[in-house]
This record gives structure tokens, C-alpha cells and sequence, in this order.
């Protein structure tokens, strides 16, 4: 809490020059833009284009600072830094709502509740996606658009082929009751953990396996501390570029509106490039050597989907069942039905 409000009181000024508009005409609105993953994953990439088309089009009038790899804040505290202001944006992934009191963004954490890109698009982009941002208005945030990592596989130091293989592992999970429920049903242990912190609790047996899109795990090196991995595609995992409320509101109208188009092209960007740097990571890891890859049959397929749906039941209560049910309706649609 100390650090976060030192660095709130040291970008005041930025701030009070952006709510107010510019004071002195060559003094930048500045945008701290802080993230927790590698400069080379989809995010990172994405990052650095916002930065680069938000000071293009306004024309040096807005700077984007990029912080990547936790370098200011782990991911336990970076959107409370943002409540504060010590940060004007982030790009978190959508299970970090959930202990901000936004329960309904751990839908996105339910196993197998997207079966693919385009029941996922139909859920971003259309008003389900819509309305979930808006429930952050309350929490002095403001939701701008949803980045793309990936679906996310299984890795730990054993074969991992079946549901049943997963009893007794230590997973590693982000703060979710969802994922916690979802590595319990398998009769894993979850424990929660910062993202930064992973790469050496894998190293070190604190942990046994963790669950990740193939890039975060090639980016941060993971796949050297794993000696197996299985293609489950049993999760997503997305982001929600976010903005403090104040600070949004507060710029003048034209900026505002011109980091919005920013934003719409680097979200493009982002999910464009998310499923092809997967591919190549997943590729990457196999020739790596240090990680058996393992692709599931369609009867294990099948059994990891059989032994994770009941999931969704458990924890309708918590999610909201209309939202699941939106979720349904949005796969059915697109013809990829979830039951």
C-alpha cells in the first residue's frame, strides 16, 4: 500500500495536468500503462502498438509509458495502484475482478465454456462483453476492450494425459474461486500465487504444474521447469485494457476520443497476432526439448471435458446462471453448443 501511494503522489502532477487539461502546452498527458507479462507475448506486443499509434495520432500530445514483466507492480497490486491513480491503465487478466468484487468477469474462467475463437468474439464484442465492463464504472474503473492471450493448457512435472492424472498436484492458479473449483474437481491442490513468482516455484517443487496459454509458459521460460504438458484447451485466458474512471473522463474530449480509435486498432492487433504467437510458442516448446507435449486422443478429450463441466454448476450461484446461460446461447448460436 506504502509503494503504491509513493508512486500515486509521484505522477499527481501528471494526473491533475490531464483532468484539467494541459496546463502548459508542452507538458505530455502521460499514461503509465503497467502489465505483468513478457514484452514478446501478445499483450506485450499489443502494448507497445497502442503506444506507438496513441503518440503518433495525438501527436506527441500523449505519452504511453509501458511497464512490462511486473515491473512495477505484481499482479496482487496493480489494480488497486490504478484505483489510486499510480497508474492510468492496465491490461489484467479477467479473473482479477473476481476478489474486486466483480464476480461475473470468472465466467471467463469456467472450463470449456468457450469452445472456440468465435463463440469468443460473439461474447467480446457483443453486449455480454458490454456489459460486464460496465460493472466496473462503480469501481472507479472503466473498461475499454478485451485482449486475447489464448486457451490454456496443462503442464506438470508427470504425464498428465488424463483427468485422473491431475490428483494430488500442486497447480499454481491465479485468484479465482472458479479455477480453484475447477483444479479441486480434478482432486488437484490449487494454490494461488502471483504470476512473477511461478517460474521459481515451479523450479523449486513449491508447486508441481500450473495451467497457461502456450505463450505466456514459452515467454517466461516455464516449459524448463516442466517436463510435460498436455493440449487440453480447457480454459481461456483473456484481458480487459482498463483505464482509472478519473483520469479517462477528466481528458479533453478529442484526445479522448482519438485513443479510443488507438485502442480499437491495437485490440485488432492483439487478437490478430494472440493465436498465431500460441502456435508458434507451442511449436517452440516441442523443439525445446525440455517439455513432452503431449495432444490428447478424442476420448480424452472428451473425458477432460466430462470431468471439468460440472464446474459450471457449482459455481452458478457465485457467476450468476443467466450469465452462463448467455455464454450458452452465444456458443449455440455459432453452432458450437457447450452441453
Amino acid at each position: 500500500m506504502n509503494r503504491i501511494r509513493t508512486a500515486m503522489q509521484s505522477v499527481a502532477l501528471g494526473v491533475t495536468l490531464a483532468l484539467g487539461g494541459l496546463a502548459h502546452a508542452a507538458d505530455p498527458i502521460v499514461i503509465k500503462f503497467s502489465h505483468v507479462v513478457a514484452q514478446d507475448t501478445p499483450k506485450g506486443k499489443a502494448a507497445e502498438y497502442f503506444k506507438k499509434l496513441a503518440e503518433e495520432r495525438t501527436h506527441g500530445t500523449v505519452k504511453v509509458e509501458v511497464y512490462p514483466n511486473s515491473q512495477l507492480y505484481k499482479d496482487k497490486e496493480e489494480i488497486e495502484a490504478l484505483q489510486l491513480g499510480a497508474v492510468q491503465m492496465l491490461a489484467p487478466s479477467l479473473a482479477k475482478f473476481g476478489p474486486l468484487g466483480v464476480k461475473e468477469f470468472e465466467v471467463f474462467d469456467l472450463p470449456y465454456i468457450l469452445p472456440n475463437r468465435e463463440v469468443l468474439r460473439r461474447v467480446t464484442e457483443g453486449p455480454v462483453g458490454k456489459g460486464l465492463l460496465a460493472k466496473l464504472e462503480s469501481k472507479g474503473i472503466t473498461g475499454l476492450a478485451y485482449w486475447d492471450n489464448g486457451f490454456k493448457i496443462m503442464s506438470a512435472n508427470r504425464p498428465i494425459h488424463r483427468p485422473e492424472d491431475m490428483k494430488g498436484l500442486k497447480m499454481r492458479i491465479q485468484s479465482s474461486k472458479v479455477l480453484d473449483k475447477q483444479m479441486r474437481q480434478l482432486k488437484a491442490i490449487p494454490q494461488v500465487m502471483a504470476f512473477s513468482e511461478v517460474y521459481q516455484a515451479l523450479q523449486t517443487g513449491v508447486v508441481d504444474g500450473t495451467e497457461n496459454p502456450p505463450s505466456n509458459m514459452y515467454t517466461q521460460k516455464m516449459h524448463e521447469v516442466q517436463s510435460d504438458a498436455t493440449v487440453t484447451r480447457h480454459g481461456y485466458l483473456g484481458y480487459a485494457v482498463i483505464v482509472n474512471k478519473a483520469f479517462w473522463d477528466g481528458l479533453p474530449a478529442d484526445i479522448r476520443s482519438t485513443l479510443e480509435g488507438a485502442m480499437k486498432d491495437a485490440t485488432q492487433y492483439a487478437n490478430d497476432i494472440a493465436e498465431e504467437e500460441n502456435k508458434q510458442a507451442l511449436e517452440a516448446i516441442k523443439a525445446s526439448g525440455k517439455t513432452h507435449v503431449y495432444e490428447p486422443t478424442a476420448e480424452e478429450l472428451k473425458a477432460w471435458r466430462a470431468a471439468l463441466l460440472p464446474v459450471h454448476e457449482e459455481v452458478a450461484g457465485r457467476v450468476g446462471k443467466d450469465l452462463i446461460e448467455a455464454f450458452y446461447k452465444e456458443a449455440a448460436a455459432a453452432g458450437s453448443p457447450i452441453k
